[in-house]
Formats: C-alpha cells, sequence, structure tokens
C-alpha cells in the first residue's frame, strides 16, 4: 500500500499524502539556497583576501646605530604610508634584522628571512662586504636583494656574479676625486690617509682610487695611519691616542678619513684634538660616510671636528616629495629615540625611502606581466622616477647617474654648504643642470663660500709641520765643485768633521733665518756626480740638497726643486784677441747713420744753394763753380770753417739749424772714437761651435755636472774631444798648453771665471738657457715652498744681489759687469733721426716758401704779357729758367719787344751786368746785391 496516500483511520483528521510531498519540496530548495549562499560567502572571501595580500620585504640593517636608525625610520614610514592608502589592492610587511655590519651575521639573518618569512624582496645592507654576501644568497634563492651600498671599484662581471643584487648606490670615484680637487686646490702635497680597519679589506679600493686621484694633482700620500677594528679593543680612546702618535712623527698634517664607524670616529676626533693635530696648521677631509655621521653627532663631538671638510651627496629638499618626507621623519624620529640629539635624515635614509617605492611600483607592474622574481627584478631594474634622494634609475645594476656633491664645512656646532662639485666640471657654486651630455653648471675656480679651518683660523693651513721628535733633514751637499765660491766643503779641526761654505751655503743659512719656525739638519758631504745626488734624493737617501744644482726637466720630475737663485746657462769661453783695426775711424757711426748724414749734408746744401744762388753772387757763374762753391761750404760747415757770405734770411735759417746738428755729431763722433781708441777691444779666438768641431779642436767642461752629457748628445761633440777640468784653476794652464781651443761653463761659472781673467778670455754667443741653480728636496716636500718664498723674498728686496757681490766681486783690472765685452757700440741712426728730421723739415719748409713767393711774383709780371699760343712745355721752361735767373727773365722777355737787338743769354748771366737781387725781394732777403743799383739804371734805360 502506498504510504503517501494513507488516511490514518483513528485520527479526528486524517491527512493525505500529498502534504508530505511538498514537505520535501521545500527542504530541497532550502539546501539549494543555503547552498548558493556559501558559495557567494566564500567567493566573496576569497576576494578579500586578494584584495589584503602581503608583500613580505626583509630589511637587514645596524639597528644600533645612528644610521641604521634613520634607515629603519624611514622605511617604517614608508611602509605605513603605502598601507594606510585604500586605493592600494595589496599591503606590505617589513621585517626588519639587525646585522650589526657584520657579514656573516648578515648572511644568517638573510637565510632566516628568505626560508622563515618567505620574503620577497631584500633591501638594507650598509656596507659592501655585506651585500655581496646576501648577494649571492639572493641570487640562488632568486630573491632580489636591494643595497644601499656599492663598491669603491666595480668588479667585472658584477652583473654576472650576482644577478639579483641591486645596486642602489653609487661608487666611491667621484667623492675621491672631489677630494683630491680640494687637495690640489690648496696646494698640499702631501696628505696622510686614516680609516678603521674592518677584516675585510674593504678600504683597499677607495685607497687605490685616492691615490690615483692624488697624482693627478700632483700630491701623494706620505702615510697610512690603519685604526683597529672599535670591536676589538677594550680601551678606545687609549688604542687611538697610541696610533695617533704615529702621526706626529711625520710632517705632513693634511689629513683624509676614508673610512670609520661611528663610535671610532668619535674617538678618532676627540683623541687628535687632546694630541694636537686639529689645530692651524693641519687640514682634515671626510668622505660621505663620516659625514653622514654629523647629522647625527652631539655637540661635543661636532666641536671636536671643527674646520673639517667632508663630502655629501647633494639632494633636492625644495620638493614636495622630501617635505613631506621630512616632517613626518623628526616627528617619528623623535618621538622614538630621545636620546637622539639630531633628526636630520641622511642620504641612506632617503634611500631607504625610496627603495619601498621601488618595490611598490614593481608589484603594480607585475598585474599585467604575471609573476616571478625574474620579473620581479625586471621591474625593479626598470624604475626609472624622482624619489627624495633625486634620480632613481638603474643601469648594469646600479644607479646610473653620477651624483652632484655637496662639500660642506664644519662650523661651531653644526656645519655649512661651502660648494658643489659636479662631475666632468669641478667645483659650482651651484648644484647645475643635467641634460644629454653632462653637468652644466657655474664653474669656478675655488670654494665660493668662506673656510673655517681647525682652530678657528682663516688661514689656509700649509699642511705641514715639523714633527715632534725633531729628525733631523739629512741634507746632501756636493765636496767636488769645480768652482768653490759656489761650494766648499774642508776638513775640520776634529777628525770626521767637515766644515761647509760657499755663497750657496750662506744663501742656506739665511734662508733658515726667515722660515719662521726651526728646521734641524745635518749636512752630509757627496761625493759623486751631481746626477748621482739628485738620485739619492730620489732615492730618500738624502732629504735634500744644498749646492750650485741646475734645474733641468728630467730632474724635475723626481724631485722637487726650490725658485731659482741664480740664472743658468751654458757659455763658450775662449781666448780673446785684439781687434784693433786701420779703418777704426768710421766705427763711431754705423753704415746707415753714415749714409744718413750724407744724404742730410747733400740736402742741405741743394737747399743752401736754391736759396742763395740768385742773390749771392758767390753762387753763381759757370755750374762748376756753383757746385764747388756748394760743395765747399756745406763740408767747411762741418768744421765751421766756411766763410761764405749768406744773404737771404731764409737761408740763415738753414745754417743755424743744420750747424746745431753738426755741433751735435762732431761731440758724438769725437767721443765714441776716444773711447775706442783708449779702450783695449778683445774679441773671441773662437766664435762659433760648427768650427770647432769641423776642426776637430778639444773643448773643456766639469766632468760631474751634466755639461759633458749635453755637450756630446745635444751639441754632438765627439766625446774623445771633450776633456774634463776639475778646477776653475786649472782653466787658464789648459788654455795656455793649448790642450783645449774652448771651454763650455755654465753661466755663473762663467761670470766668476771672467771676473778675474777678463783680460785673457771671453765668453762666445750663443748662449744656451737652463732652469737656473736652486736647491731641491724630496718630491712633494712642503718645505720646498717655504724655501722657495724665502729666495723670492729675497730678489726682491735686493738681499740676493748683494750677496753675489759680496761672493763674487770682479777683480780690479776688471769690469763690474764680466759678462760685458767691454767694447763700445757704434752710434746708428736710432739716436738722431729726430735731429735729421728737424733738420730736414726746415730746410724743406724755407725751400716750399722761397718757392711760393717767387712763383707768385712770376705770374704777377707775366699778367700782362700772355701768349696764349705757346706750348705747356715751353711754359714750363720759361718757369724753370725764371726760377734759376730769376728777374733777368722778366728783362730780357721786355727788351725783346723794344727795337733794339735781343742781347746774348751769356751777357745776362754775367754777375757785373745782371741784377741778381732785384728789390721785389727785400721782404725776404732783408738786404740788397751789392750790384743792384748799378744794374737798375741800364734797365730803366732800355724801357
Amino acid at each position: 500500500m502506498d504510504d503517501t496516500f494513507c488516511y490514518d483511520v483513528k485520527a479526528q483528521n486524517p491527512r493525505p499524502r500529498c502534504i508530505f510531498f511538498a514537505n520535501r519540496v521545500l527542504k530541497l530548495w532550502l539546501f539549494f539556497f543555503v547552498f548558493i549562499c556559501l558559495l557567494l560567502v566564500l567567493s566573496n572571501g576569497e576576494e578579500t583576501t586578494n584584495a589584503n595580500k602581503l608583500i613580505k620585504i626583509g630589511a637587514i640593517i645596524d639597528i644600533h646605530s645612528s644610521t641604521g636608525r634613520e634607515e629603519k625610520t624611514a622605511l617604517d614610514i614608508a611602509v605605513q604610508s603605502f598601507n594606510s592608502n585604500e586605493s592600494n589592492n595589496h599591503k606590505l610587511s617589513l621585517h626588519i634584522q639587525d646585522s650589526g655590519r657584520n657579514p656573516l651575521l648578515a648572511a644568517t639573518v638573510a637565510r632566516k628571512l628568505i626560508k622563515e618569512q618567505e620574503v620577497e624582496v631584500i633591501i638594507g645592507l650598509e656596507t659592501w662586504e655585506e651585500a655581496v654576501v646576501v648577494g649571492n644568497i639572493g641570487s640562488r634563492a632568486q630573491v632580489p636583494v636591494i643595497s644601499f651600498a656599492a663598491p669603491a671599484i666595480t668588479p667585472p662581471l658584477a652583473t654576472a656574479r650576482w644577478p639579483f643584487l641591486v645596486r642602489m648606490a653609487n661608487e666611491d670615484s667621484k667623492q675621491l676625486k672631489c677630494i683630491a680637487a680640494i687637495i690640489g686646490l690648496f696646494n698640499w702635497k702631501r696628505v696622510i690617509v686614516i680609516y678603521e680597519d674592518d677584516a675585510f679589506g674593504s678600504e683597499s679600493g677607495k685607497l687605490a682610487l685616492l691615490l690615483e686621484a692624488l697624482q693627478d694633482v700632483g700630491s701623494e700620500v706620505e702615510f697610512r695611519l690603519v685604526l683597529p677594528p672599535f670591536s676589538s679593543v677594550t680601551n678606545p680612546n687609549v688604542a687611538v691616542h697610541e696610533e695617533l702618535k704615529k702621526l706626529q712623527k711625520k710632517q705632513s698634517r693634511v689629513f683624509v678619513v676614508l673610512h670609520s664607524s661611528f663610535s671610532m670616529t668619535i674617538h678618532l676626533f676627540e683623541e687628535a684634538k687632546k694630541s694636537g693635530l686639529v689645530g692651524h696648521d693641519s687640514a682634515w677631509i671626510v668622505t660621505e660616510t663620516i659625514s653622514s655621521y654629523l647629522d647625527s653627532f652631539n655637540s661635543s663631538v661636532i666641536s671636536s671636528m671643527e674646520g673639517t671638510l667632508g663630502i655629501k651627496t647633494y639632494y633636492s629638499e625644495d620638493t614636495s616629495l622630501y617635505k613631506k618626507f621630512y616632517t613626518n621623519f623628526r616627528t617619528t624620529f623623535r618621538n622614538e629615540y630621545h636620546e637622539e640629539d639630531n633628526s636630520q635624515p641622511g642620504i641612506n635614509a632617503l634611500r631607504a625611502y625610496d627603495s619601498i617605492g621601488i618595490i611598490t611600483q614593481a608589484m603594480e607592474k607585475l598585474k599585467s606581466d604575471g609573476k616571478s622574481p625574474k620579473i620581479l627584478l625586471k621591474k625593479i631594474l626598470s624604475s626609472n622616477f624622482t624619489g627624495a634622494s633625486g634620480e632613481v634609475c638603474f643601469e648594469e645594476g646600479q644607479l646610473s647617474y653620477d651624483p652632484v656633491l655637496r662639500i660642506v664645512n664644519v662650523v661651531g656646532k653644526r656645519y655649512k654648504e661651502l660648494d658643489f662639485w659636479l662631475p666632468g666640471i669641478g667645483f659650482s657654486r651651484n648644484p647645475g643642470v643635467k641634460n644629454e651630455t653632462g653637468y652644466v653648471g657655474e664653474i669656478s675656480q675655488d670654494l665660493g663660500g668662506r673656510v673655517y679651518w681647525p682652530g678657528d683660523s682663516k688661514l689656509v693651513p700649509k699642511g705641514w709641520a715639523m714633527p715632534i721628535d725633531e729628525k733631523p733633514l739629512i741634507i746632501g751637499v756636493p765636496a767636488r765643485t769645480s768652482f768653490e765660491k759656489f761650494v766648499k766643503v774642508v776638513d775640520g779641526k776634529l777628525p770626521g768633521v767637515k766644515n761647509y761654505d760657499g755663497f750657496c751655503i750662506k744663501l742656506f743659512y739665511e734662508v733658515l733665518k726667515v722660515l719662521g719656525y726651526h728646521l734641524p739638519y745635518r749636512f752630509d758631504p757627496h761625493n759623486g756626480t751631481y746626477d748621482e745626488l739628485v738620485d739619492k734624493v730620489y732615492n730618500k737617501t738624502y732629504d735634500a740638497a744644498v749646492g750650485d744644482i741646475t734645474i733641468l726637466a728630467d730632474r724635475a720630475d723626481h724631485v722637487e726643486f726650490t725658485q731659482p737663485y741664480a740664472e743658468s746657462g751654458l757659455s763658450m769661453i775662449v781666448p780673446a784677441k785684439s781687434e784693433d783695426s786701420a779703418w777704426i775711424f768710421v766705427k763711431p757711426f754705423t753704415i746707415e747713420m753714415w749714409l744718413a748724414t750724407a744724404a742730410i749734408l747733400i740736402y742741405t746744401m741743394f737747399i743752401v744753394w736754391v736759396l742763395e744762388h740768385q742773390s749771392n753772387p758767390e753762387f753763381r757763374g759757370p755750374w762748376n763753380h756753383q757746385i764747388g762753391t756748394a760743395l765747399w761750404f756745406a763740408f767747411s760747415s762741418l768744421f765751421f770753417a766756411h766763410r761764405e757770405k749768406v744773404y737771404s734770411n731764409l737761408t740763415r735759417m738753414v745754417v743755424v739749424v743744420w750747424l746745431f746738428v753738426v755741433l751735435v755729431l762732431n761731440s758724438s763722433y769725437t767721443a765714441s772714437l776716444t773711447s775706442m781708441l783708449t779702450v783695449k777691444r778683445l774679441g773671441p779666438d773662437v766664435t762659433d761651435i760648427e768650427l770647432l768641431k769641423r776642426a776637430n779642436l778639444k773643448i773643456g767642461c766639469d766632468g760631474d755636472s751634466f755639461v759633458r752629457t749635453y755637450l756630446e748628445k745635444v751639441l754632438n761633440f765627439k766625446s774623445y774631444n771633450i776633456e774634463n777640468v776639475s778646477s776653475e784653476y786649472k782653466y787658464e794652464g789648459e788654455f795656455k798648453s793649448h790642450r783645449i781651443a774652448a771651454a763650455f761653463l755654465e753661466l755663473p761659472y762663467g761670470k766668476v771665471f771672467l771676473s778675474h781673467y777678463c783680460k785673457q778670455f771671453t765668453t762666445s754667443t750663443p748662449t744656451y738657457r737652463f732652469g737656473g741653480l736652486g736647491f731641491l728636496f724630496q718630491k712633494g716636500s712642503p718645505i720646498a715652498k717655504d724655501f722657495s718664498r724665502a729666495i723670492l723674498q729675497f730678489s726682491e728686496n735686493g738681499f740676493l744681489l748683494s750677496l753675489e757681490k759680496e761672493w763674487f766681486s770682479p777683480s780690479l783690472e776688471c769690469s763690474a759687469d764680466v759678462t760685458d765685452s767691454s767694447t763700445t757700440d757704434s752710434l746708428g741712426i736710432r739716436s738722431f733721426w729726430c735731429l735729421y728730421l728737424i733738420s730736414g723739415a726746415t730746410s724743406t719748409l724755407c725751400f716750399l716758401f722761397f718757392s711760393m713767393h717767387l712763383l707768385k711774383k712770376y705770374y704777377r709780371h707775366r699778367v700782362d704779357n700772355i701768349d696764349e699760343s705757346q706750348s705747356v712745355w715751353i711754359k714750363a721752361i720759361r718757369v724753370a729758367k725764371y726760377f734759376y735767373l730769376g728777374d733777368v727773365v722778366l728783362v730780357q722777355r721786355e727788351a725783346s719787344v723794344a727795337p733794339d737787338p735781343e742781347p746774348d743769354i751769356n751777357e745776362w748771366r754775367s754777375p757785373s751786368t745782371l741784377d741778381f737781387g732785384h728789390t721785389n725781394m727785400e721782404n725776404l732777403d732783408g738786404t740788397s746785391s751789392p750790384t743792384e743799383t748799378e744794374i737798375e739804371m741800364p734797365l730803366q734805360t732800355q724801357n
């Protein structure tokens, strides 16, 4: 029986079976509804989980250091800022581990972060040693590692060796070049490098870069002070003090601190100040590692670093991102670390903040490209944005741009910014602008701001001081010298004691008096050549050398010379011969002078004849008579023996000026000739070096000097023709015995030699110049600069000249200037051209004035008798005749109109019948011709 449709017979209200069917259907629908709701809930829960997915980031820093605390604060701010933004579809989970800057501990915590925390990225790592170890672990586990440290020199194939290591930092080469530029700017030649040993040799790369950069500016490292690791010493103050004692025995006072931990830096500067190493003569320069501590040091530590120069990476403080971060950083840092005096973020804190931005931007890019460690690394390396630390862009696994550096100066309890240093440019007044070719900025040749040096000094430190142990300088002195007036070394009264004398030794003593500090020294005689003496200074057998040492280019490459105290050159000394000549009477004047004198004489003679031949009977007559009279008048005037009268005032003007010229010429000629006749004229017996070589003649020189090598290699003399002469007193005998035909001496020696033998020998040109004579010191020695300053001071105040006169005074029979040839030069036109010009100009003006008067007179008489049919040539001849004959031509022309026959022209030339001084010339001549009255009457009769 079907129970569904059964009725209960005992029940009052029996139920049909259809009701049971309805209940079952309802339960089934209720089950489906609950199931669908459950699916919706599960689906919504999955979406919520995806929306709140955590990105785990590991950070390995030195939490107990000031830099680590800044990085931790910056990371917390960045993570909190990102997580608080509800628009982000994922969250960040930061896991910080402390490494204490220990690479082994960093490796341990890195494995822990990867295995236990399953972090996707690791950031931090303040040292390159930590970055290398963790980079290896990250590469094996395929976890990107972003390091805040970079090597001093990028190792080869760095990207292949550590493919998952991203260096969010720059190499140290740029800041070390900046330090070298500062050292070169102040001309410090030697520096001392200080760094703390970290047991991994991490500073070897920085030191190599610094050595190379210093070499480019002409400086060197005198000493390296390696401080022990801070963790290995029980009493840091004692350990640092003992190490600093080594520096007090060194000359250099320019200290470059490459690397030091926070705590060691504090003890280093405090002990250095107590030891007197932070003083007026010292300069301290620190790298960015030390400069980053300046924001964390308390005021007492800053005061011990007063005057220190530091390098810091530049970042703009004007961006809105930085301002927002700076406000949050100061608040958070002060709340969390009350004991810290400063809350200024450093460059590592800014990079820590930007590293979170790198990771979040890379995660955003993963949505479309899928997710894998390699793709995440690729997205990280493709980052390109401007963060709080500046431009963030990677190339070959590290930051692609060269940073702009700031040069800061510790002043008081803080530090101030002095200038900028742009890569490829140098010092700049502003941070510049970067374009495709590099940086562009306002270039400066020095530091823009005022520098406060250690000891609150405003003067640039000289950068060196005498060591406290006063170890004497060992100074080499040449013992074998040809000229003892320069250096003389003789045995003293006591055995083993030497006495030193000479011009060079005296000059050395005088320099010591003006140095301003005590310079302990000890002379040591050098029995060898000068080149060997220079080599001993170069290899540091001697600290310096004092003597007559010639400055040469190849020597200057190895040692440091002072300013020259005497000029140097190579002169040829030869026997002198007399220059007497039968033609000595023409030598007072040069050829040009004789020609100019003859020209002005002839010109003056011509002008006198023109002015006088019409009015003066002595200048008339036949041509030969006129020329003879003019020549006689001109030559006799040279001796003031002329007797001819002159009638024209114009002539008198010409003659007066000419006689003044003659007076000057006679006096000059007489004085010059007298000097030539009374002073013995000596000339060189040999004047040409080529003649010596062609004739195969022997020459002499000092064999210990460079001269012999110079004669062989430069002047090409045969070695067998060069004789070594060891003393100045042997040259005379060598010449008299005809063993040598010439001697080649350096110019100072030549002066001394000729000051005693000026009557027997002379010097012949040319003279080959060299760098001069000077003292020499080891390369980079700061004492050389002080010696140079003293020598320049002696040159300027005349003391050096007086010292030379004292030691090199000539003999009585020789002139004071032994380089002169004791000859009188011929007088040239340059001494008299103005006098000749005045004479010529006077004659010319008188001639022009006379000519103008005659032309005016001629045309006035010609107006009434103009014959236009005459040719120009005839008119020109008539004018010329008038110039020559004067009024005679006019009278002759008037007479030709009368019936009387034309007179013979020769008759008019006769001085007895012609008027040579017409009354119309009275205004010019001022006198009348003696025959004027006699000639006037016949002319009137003819009219």
